[in-house]
């Protein structure tokens, strides 16, 4: 989590990116973004350096190995003089960037010409995410002055606060906390440790197909590259290697903004070309189906969408313009059949009683398998928003499934449910994915307990409510009080040492 001390030192380099003339928080956000990204390149070199060294074994470089290549380095540049800073980045460096392919980046011949990475697949034209949307990046950083103060306020934050820290996630959640528009964009980036939970749900594998088609900053498809490089590194083949650096991975968004913040963070973690692509997901202009084995989101939960717009074969499962309920619909059309989905949703999908809300419900319970519906507290969200969430996890089967549904009431996430959102010993999460994984354990938990089973039938009988209040018992426990004549005693007691008491004050008074 982005702490205090982090955040007054972003609010000193966000106000001296303000004072030199650039007052749009987004444009701010992208500048910054180029220069982390230009900062964590460097960052990558040195470690593949450090394993170049160690094994002796051949290794692709990301800069150029020449005088130029080398002089593009954050490490080699950020102590030198201001203007020397700015006429590299902006006539090198960022040019260098926007036309970087494979990993890597190009070289500058002796007139200072660019010299481009040719393609590698016989003359055919091959166009990354990144090379797509950094094409019309634009560096907008005024001046030298406001520049050196930008990497020395980085190199503080990277040296001395957030060294291990999720810094393409934590930084971004607390700069989107500045956009005036943000809530209703759905810009809320999902804190890590709420998609890592809900990547150990689904438990992705090498040969899985990953789409999150509202995706923002990439950061349930990051959660899901790591979980799989953690269980699978050792094991991954040539072939799932290369899939996994190109079409493991997809993602949607129709921001260019986030879709150039995604394809950075991706390319950071070894997703070089990932499917990334500017796309409004429950529109008429994406027909995509059946396409995927898993899907991790969490879509707008504001806003509606423009009746015409919206696809049909949406409409057909829930004819509305909700777009929490349309991206359920959506989710259930992208995936193949026995693909799985973790995604979150607003209460108010669990519970809604218009037609749409209900028709949603059963399609998922009676045509499909829905697993798991985990309440999560209102504050996981804080400070930027405060409603009330839940995880569902179902599986697309097209031929029903769900007997019964597990519920759990996570009333704790290991940060405290205020606007601070400290740090606190209560954590739900691992008991979570601790009993998700161990159905057999659930089966005979009482209703007063934090998890528990519901058969299908109940549900449907209750109009498919997914509220876990509706199923939930609570425990009365008797309490048993001493006789009467005891409390009475006590209060003559006390009333007589309250008179003494007054008695010794009013004595002290007339002295």
């Amino acid at each position: 989590m982005v702490t205090g001390i982090i955040k007054n030192k972003i609010d000193k380099i966000w106000t001296d990116i303000w004072a030199g003339g650039i007052t749009n928080p987004l444009t701010v956000i992208e500048q910054l973004t180029y220069l982390m990204f230009i900062r964590s390149l460097d960052e990558k070199e040195l470690e593949t350096e450090e394993f170049a060294n160690l094994t002796g074994e051949m290794v692709d470089f990301i800069f150029p190995q020449t005088e130029i290549g080398q002089s593009m380095r954050w490490s080699k540049f950020r102590n030198r003089d201001s203007r020397e800073i700015f006429d590299l980045i902006s006539q090198r460096v960022f040019p260098a960037v926007k036309k970087m392919k494979y990993g890597k980046l190009p070289d500058f011949d002796n007139r200072g010409e660019l010299i481009e990475i040719p393609d590698r697949e016989d003359g055919e034209q091959v166009q990354t995410a990144f090379t797509r949307y950094m094409d019309s990046a634009v560096f907008v950083i005024p001046n030298p002055q406001i520049l050196q103060k930008i990497i020395t306020g980085l190199d503080d934050l990277y040296e001395h606060d957030i060294s291990d820290l999720d810094m393409q996630g934590d930084l971004y959640e607390y700069m989107l906390g500045k956009l005036s528009t943000a809530g209703q964009n759905g810009q809320f980036r999902t804190p890590k440790h709420i998609r890592e939970m809900m990547v150990e749900l689904i438990a992705p594998a090498p040969e899985d197909l990953i789409c999150d088609p509202a995706c923002g900053t990439a950061g349930f498809l990051v959660s899901a590259a790591e979980y799989i490089r953690r269980h699978y590194e050792n094991t991954m083949t040539n072939e799932q290697w290369a899939d996994f650096s190109s079409k493991t991975f997809t993602g949607y968004d129709t921001d260019q903004t986030m879709l150039r913040i995604s394809a950075m963070n991706l390319m950071l973690h070894s997703i070089t070309n990932p499917d990334i692509d500017y796309k409004d997901s429950v529109s008429k202009q994406n027909d995509v189906s059946g396409k995927f084995t898993a899907v991790l989101a969490n879509p707008p939960f504001k806003g509606s969408v423009d009746t015409e717009s919206i696809n049909d074969n949406l409409k057909a499962v829930t004819n509305t313009k909700k777009t929490e309920l349309l991206f359920l619909a959506l989710f259930l059309r992208l995936l193949q059949k026995g693909g799985r989905c973790a995604c979150i949703v607003p209460d108010g999908v669990l519970f809604g009683s218009s037609k749409a809300h209900k028709s949603i419900r059963r399609e998922i319970i009676e045509n499909h398998q829905l697993k798991a519906v985990i309440s999560m507290p209102s504050g996981v969200f804080k400070p930027y928003a405060g409603v009330s969430t839940a995880v569902l996890v179902f599986v697309k089967t097209g031929a029903g499934g769900t007997d019964n549904v597990w519920f759990y009431d996570m009333k704790a996430d290991g940060f405290s449910l205020d606007d601070k959102r400290t740090e606190v010993t209560e954590n739900n999460i691992p008991d979570i994915i601790s009993r998700f994984h161990n159905p057999d354990g659930e089966k005979d938990r009482d209703r007063t307990e934090q998890s528990f089973f519901v058969p299908k039938q109940e549900i449907a009988d209750n109009d498919y409510d997914l509220s876990i209040n509706k199923y939930k018992k609570a425990e009365y426990v008797a309490v048993e009080y001493p006789p009467t004549s005891e409390i009475m005693a006590e209060l003559d007691g006390l009333y007589k040492e309250l008179g003494d008491v007054m008695s010794e004050l009013g004595d002290l008074l007339n002295e």
